[in-house]
């Protein structure tokens, strides 16, 4: 382009830079006042907003605990699923007469449930992408892995030790529902049950005690439940070596629980297919009631059972320092609520009969309260720890007059964690009035 060609475009170019200087200057400040109209605006919204009452804000949903698959609970599956027990229970199991031998081998639930019963609810965790295997394994298998399937010793199976299957330690979740007086006059009787004909699942065994007190006739207690580590010829009558310096301190020694049952030969023996004794052996809430769970913190290392709210004379740290192994023994010993520190082998106590001091017909085992022994037994046909007056003897009498005159007295004779608490008042009821002074007919 030329220059002459440039110099008749310029007056142009320049009329339209004015024109749009000029546009600029009209649109700027009513751009200016449309944003402080919508400041303004906006600040006039907020001011009738914070005015308005405000809505209580939602808290934010509490997150579901989660579940440990590795920790099975009969509660979540009973209470919960609303399962029955043989949903996943069958009886019997098919290797009924693998864990026995073949003369005391009967038709028993000895194993955990197969696969199946968990894999229509538990579908995920079964394929659950964790190593070495998913936890939900941990409850029945011992090593969870894919190469060893070997599975612990089912927990009814009490009467077996396997040094390969041992057996889990679980916290139990039931309570047994057995009724002492529908048996000890049957199973007490002078003569054996008939055994069925061609049966060879049971040994007869005696239905007496070797040597019943005078006092009372013949009863079934022994048949359940016989001394546990019982003194018999051993020269060391304690539990664990107790220190050179125990003094007067209270250890354990032996002799001092009676043993429970432990799995279902005793009890199968009169309920089976071939008796038709109800309850039947399929039937298992008939016996085994879910506890009302009142878990006790484990301390000292000692797992505790699932428990109800009545204490027990126990105290996990002593049974430490003794260093009781013997989860038999511990968890007995931690559900006793009456005497913690009393023996059944001690002092004349083996020749006094069961009964004379457990009231079997108030027994239920499924409320507890009910197996408390009275106070009042205690004191005999000849007032052996309880008597009338302390100078006729009775222990009871001597630390019941020691906490009135010292509150702060603790009583070791019977207990180990009640000593220190006030007397009861069935401590003091138990005490016989003195017989009033024979006045002179004079």
């Amino acid at each position: 382009m030329s220059q002459d060609e440039r110099a008749k475009k310029r007056p142009a170019l320049l009329r339209v830079a004015f024109l749009l200087m000029g546009m600029v200057g009209f649109l700027t400040p009513h751009l200016i006042s449309a944003v402080v109209v919508q400041s303004a605006a906006a600040q006039l919204e907020h001011l009738a907003q914070s005015r308005r009452p405000q809505k209580a804000l939602k808290p934010p949903a509490a997150k579901k605990p989660r579940i440990d698959y590795s920790r099975f609970t009969h509660s979540s599956h009973v209470t919960q699923q609303k399962l029955s027990c043989d949903s996943c229970h069958k009886f019997p199991t098919k290797n009924w007469k693998e864990v026995r031998k073949v003369d005391s081998a009967f038709p028993d639930v000895a194993e955990f449930p197969e696969h199946t019963s968990c894999l229509s609810c538990h579908r995920q965790q079964f394929f659950a992408r964790e190593r070495p295997a998913p936890a939900i394994c941990s409850n029945c298998h011992l090593s969870v892995t894919p190469r060893d399937t070997a599975r612990f010793l089912f927990p009814s199976l009490g009467d077996i030790s396997d040094s390969l299957k041992p057996m889990r330690d679980l916290i139990p979740e039931f309570a047994v529902n057995f009724p002492h007086d529908k048996h000890i006059d049957v199973v007490g009787l002078s003569t054996p049950l008939l055994n069925p004909v061609g049966r060879s699942d049971f040994v007869r065994i005696s239905w007496q005690e070797k040597s019943a007190p005078k006092a009372d006739p013949p009863k079934s207690c022994p048949i359940c439940h016989q001394t546990s580590q019982p003194q018999g010829t051993s020269s060391e009558e304690y539990i664990t070596k107790p220190p050179k310096d125990l003094g007067d301190a209270f250890w354990l020694k032996k002799g001092t629980f009676k043993t429970l049952p432990n799995s279902h030969a005793v009890c199968f023996t009169c309920h089976n297919a071939e008796t038709e004794i109800a309850p039947a052996p399929s039937d298992c809430n008939a016996c085994h009631k879910l506890a009302a769970p009142q878990t006790q913190s484990p301390q000292a290392g000692i797992p505790l059972e699932v428990v109800r709210v009545l204490k027990a004379d126990f105290d996990p740290k002593l049974a430490q320092t003794i260093g009781v192994t013997d989860m038999s023994i511990l968890m007995t010993w931690q559900r006793r609520i009456s005497a913690g520190a009393f023996r059944h082998e001690g002092g004349e106590h083996p020749d006094v009969s069961c009964t004379n001091c457990h009231q079997v017909a108030n027994m239920n085992t499924i409320d507890r309260k009910t197996l408390r022994v009275p106070v009042r037994s205690c004191g005999g046909a000849e007032g052996c720890h309880v008597t009338a007056t302390t100078d006729d003897g009775g222990i009871l009498n001597y630390e019941i007059d020691q906490k009135k005159a010292n509150p702060g007295f603790v009583c070791t004779k019977c207990h180990i964690s009640f000593g220190k608490e006030a007397v009861p008042r069935d401590h003091v009821e138990a005490v016989p009035p003195p017989n009033p002074k024979v006045k002179s007919s004079l």
